[in-house]
């Protein structure tokens, strides 16, 4: 069994992180990676079926959630990053963060030991706490949020590589305990379509299932899922048009981006948006923010 565990889909992504942090042309930097990924990770990319193929899809979204995240913090006043589900994500170490910004991380306590365990002599470059916990308790979880929320003025809520894991009324009960919160004014997430989530079943799901982490949430209603649940969405970035700005798409995309132009316009928005990355804005904040801001800077 490659993945016994949920936590061991954190060793999966991490190593992909170390194979883009070690090309040539690398367009991130996770020096972390590799040590955080151990043997399992690379495992786990090597003899799962189609594992490899699908490191782009894994590499876009982190270079994607870095350039939201240093934006958001330089330019809508975020001043706490909330991580949910955190993994074996190393931004609070390899990111180039300002001393005074606070960043907490929240996951399950073995995986979180380990991380700061493999870290323990690196210095992160904000401030930085984790916090152990199964964020599907709900007292707990609300818990949580009251502290962080009660100590920041401006939220930036991650939740990177979790959802598609959660039930969708898991998903509908985060939201809107995440909503609640005053200064919770932001919330990045990734989102898959249901077409992408049967795709991701046939090449993946008796592996994750294995671990007992299926993949179950990929609502059809895309971003509108949220809301009702009190979040807009603020910007999207479809996966395969970022793919092509960074010069990460996967084999024969160019071939599949001529097809797509024979379909008809609707068509080619719905596979746009068969999977992508999107900050959110708790519903009530506009006329806080009259001019939400969308700018995001040039990747170098």
């Amino acid at each position: 069994m490659l993945i016994e565990h949920i936590s061991d889909t954190a060793r999966w992504v991490a190593y992909y992180r170390a194979m883009e942090t070690e090309r040539p042309d690398a367009i991130f930097s996770d020096p972390f990676a590799r040590r955080l990924a151990g043997l399992k990770g690379e495992e786990i990319v090597r003899t799962m079926r189609q594992a490899r193929m699908a490191a782009w899809a894994m590499i876009v979204r982190t270079a994607v959630f870095d350039e939201i995240i240093m934006t958001s913090i330089a330019e809508r006043g975020v001043d706490t990053v909330l991580n949910i589900a955190a993994g074996l994500d190393a931004r609070p170490w390899r990111l180039n963060l300002p001393p005074k910004l606070r960043w907490f991380d929240i996951d399950l306590p073995a995986i979180l030991a380990y991380k700061t365990d493999t870290l323990r002599d690196e210095k992160p470059k904000c401030a930085y706490e984790a916090i152990a916990a199964d964020i599907t308790d709900v007292k707990v979880r609300r818990e949580i949020f009251a502290r962080v929320g009660a100590a920041a003025k401006d939220v930036l809520v991650v939740t990177e590589g979790l959802l598609i894991y959660l039930t969708r009324e898991e998903v509908e009960a985060l939201a809107t305990d995440l909503a609640h919160q005053p200064a919770f004014y932001w919330w990045l997430l990734d989102i898959a379509s249901p077409r992408l989530l049967k795709y991701m079943t046939r090449s993946w799901g008796k592996a994750v299932e294995k671990g007992n982490a299926p993949f179950k949430f990929a609502p059809a209603e895309g971003t509108d899922f949220y809301r009702p649940l009190g979040w807009r969405e603020v910007e999207f970035h479809a996966a395969m048009e970022e793919a092509k700005r960074l010069d990460r798409e996967m084999k024969f995309m160019p071939v599949w981006r001529l097809v797509m132009r024979l379909f008809p316009k609707k068509k080619r928005e719905e596979l746009k948006r068969m999977s992508g990355f999107v900050l959110l804005e708790r519903n009530d904040v506009t006329s806080m923010f009259p001019t939400p801001v969308r700018s995001r800077p040039a990747v170098p």
